[in-house]
């Protein structure tokens, strides 16, 4: 097979003239067990029932053959390239398919000559792009004016975020489908039918349950792990047991339900880890993450919001430092950005360590939200109109800028009429938060010398 061949694939597209939602031909016995379960009919298709459910977007596209262009957004194994072959079959379209990791303007303008082709012979065409994320700005705009003409329609496929990933052009002119997970009772339902494919023997629930997790909603990935299992199964075998599975697929197992109990406890442990300053320890749960299958990009998250909760002001370079690796394991992926994320890791475990920021912020919207609405000080209030200039917005106002050391001792930011205003932040004597409390004890004692007796007492408290 020519590598033209490979981009340009509708031999399993229904016959002309078939109905919408009508059979394509099955898959070979040969042929992997995901492949032999792909649904060829609407009514096949499992999960995402909010968009094929009655009534639903796609749903009625399919009944009333409206093709539009749209982007198939979710996680792998969800069915976005069986329901781009879907909706072609439905409204008897040239499928035309596009890898945006193999192709790039070459094969797009052959797939427009396709189109073309496919126009004159009275034919409408999709042209399908999956991963289209991997497409360059140059490579996406390509599409945009045969999108506008109708030459033909645009669907992609995509795991990425497409308001980041796909350009604003190409975006406006299609429609996002955002495709979800496979549930566990979607996947229970796939089991039951891989099994009476493969003419298997049933799941203990426990085994069950335990392959569902390792799916993690892909049901790509579930069908494989399935027909692996029972291709090693011996002779006699009446039901399948967790002991079974994981003699049989063993090291794939050891990825994580994200659901589960072990995930949440082993994030747990490696935040408990950097938060008592243990880079050895935090260090070897980010390991083990990593090694059970979590998502690096999930860790980035965790590792930037550890920065802000468990080191604050104390080092404000961890935050920074945090983004960065976040940053650098985008650009460069797995293996090599993961050294980045461990970098951070380590940084974090040895920074010194204040959750003062995260007290603050805690204390302060539970205030907010117990206490009343209270009016904003007339001295504090914007003032752009001469007539807000005549109710006193702003009047009193000192710029702190032109005050002695940049700062207005004695001034109250407060709303009028508060008793006894709260300090919410309390900097701990570490890192850069020593230096930070000092400053702030500094500026406290200039304004309590500014201020009236009475007024030092209320604001001191």
């Amino acid at each position: 097979m020519t590598r033209q061949d490979a981009l340009f694939d509708d031999h399993d597209l229904p016959d002309a003239g078939a109905a919408p939602g009508a059979a394509e031909a099955p898959a070979p016995e040969t042929a992997p067990l995901a492949e032999r379960l792909r649904p060829r009919r609407l009514d096949e298709v499992i999960g995402q029932a909010h968009l094929l459910g009655p009534g639903k977007p796609l749903r009625t596209a399919f009944e009333q053959g409206r093709l539009h262009s749209m982007i198939l957004w979710g996680p792998p194994g969800v069915g976005k390239t069986t329901l781009a072959r879907l909706v072609a079959g439905a409204v008897d379209a040239r499928f035309i398919v596009l890898s945006a990791v193999l192709s790039g303007v070459k094969e797009i303008r052959d797939a427009v000559a396709q189109a073309e082709l496919a126009r004159a012979q009275g034919k409408r065409t999709i042209v399908f792009v999956d991963e289209v994320h991997r497409f360059n700005k140059a490579q996406q705009d390509a599409f945009l004016p045969h999108v506008e003409s109708g030459l033909f329609t645009f669907i992609g496929a995509t795991t990425e975020n497409p308001s980041f990933e796909v350009n604003s052009a190409l975006l406006s002119r299609a429609t996002v489908h955002v495709l979800k997970a496979l549930d566990d009772e979607d996947q229970q339902k796939l089991l039951a039918r891989a099994r009476e494919t493969l003419n298997a023997p049933p799941l203990d629930d426990a085994a069950a349950q335990r392959l569902i997790g390792y799916a993690d909603g892909d049901a790509r990935r579930l069908l494989n792990a399935y027909e692996n299992l029972v291709a090693q199964l011996g002779p006699g075998i009446e039901r399948i047991d967790e002991a079974m599975l994981e003699r049989s697929l063993g090291e794939q197992l050891r990825r994580y339900d994200k659901g589960g109990d072990q995930f949440y406890d082993t994030i747990s442990a490696l935040h408990k880890s950097v938060r008592g300053s243990d880079p050895d320890a935090s260090l070897y749960w980010f390991a083990r993450m990593l090694d059970g299958g979590a998502d690096p990009r999930y860790l980035a998250r965790r590792l930037i919001r550890m920065a802000s909760e468990d080191v604050g002001n104390a080092d404000p370079r961890a935050l920074r430092l945090a983004l960065d690796a976040a940053e650098t394991y985008e650009r460069l992926g797995t293996p090599e950005g993961e050294l980045a994320l461990a970098q951070a890791v380590v940084y974090l475990a040895v920074a010194p360590k204040s959750n003062a920021v995260y007290t603050a912020w805690g204390a302060v919207r539970s205030f907010v939200k117990q206490d009343t609405t209270r009016p904003v000080p007339a001295h504090l209030r914007n003032a752009p109109t001469k007539l807000m200039k005549s109710l006193g917005h702003g009047q009193g106002y000192r710029y702190a800028h032109d005050e002695p050391g940049g700062f207005a001792a004695g001034v109250s930011y407060w709303p009028d009429g508060l008793p006894q205003p709260p300090r919410f932040y309390e900097p701990v004597p570490r890192g850069l938060e020593l230096r930070i409390g000092e400053k702030l004890a500094e500026l406290r004692r200039l304004n309590d010398e500014a201020r009236p007796a009475d007024s030092a007492d209320d604001e001191g408290s």
